[in-house]
């Protein structure tokens, strides 16, 4: 079973968007953990550190089905991540790949954001975290927002 295609298209969104917010200052973190570290904040605000880390070791579980290199990747006791840098930079020469597990990985959470959360709440939790243009869908050609 593979991510939901919204999921992924939400996810490429969110991860496109931190790339280009992380190129106008000096180099950080993969733009799958920023996204990755925004959703545990902002859930984590509202539900807990340990929801967070419960439905992010289930997403994690999911999506090394379809990104067998995320098998390195683990999820810390804090609902942070362990071994996904590590992972995208292993595979740096191919940064599609990189890319597709962070993609994955993310598709996953938003997605059992959704299931639990519901529209309207999950909606509101990335709109927390990313208040400006990343979650406007306008460009995808359907002129609805996410």
């Amino acid at each position: 079973m593979t991510a939901a295609p919204g999921m992924r298209d939400l996810a490429h969104r969110l991860l496109t968007y931190e790339a280009g917010a992380g190129k106008d200052s000096e180099p950080m973190e993969s733009p799958s953990i920023r996204v990755y570290e925004k959703l545990r904040q902002s859930l984590g605000a509202f539900a807990g550190a340990t929801a967070f880390e419960s439905l992010a070791f289930r997403a994690l579980t999911q999506a090394k089905s379809e990104a067998p290199g995320l098998w390195a990747v683990q999820v810390a006791e804090d609902g942070s991540l362990r071994g996904l840098g590590k992972f995208e930079s292993q595979i740096d020469i191919d940064k599609d790949l990189a890319g597709e597990g962070g993609i994955i990985l993310i598709a996953r959470l938003l997605g059992l954001l959704l299931l639990f959360l519901g529209e309207a709440l999950t909606i509101s939790l990335l709109r927390n975290a990313w208040p400006g243009e990343a979650l406007d869908d306008r460009n995808s050609g359907n002129g609805r927002k996410a």
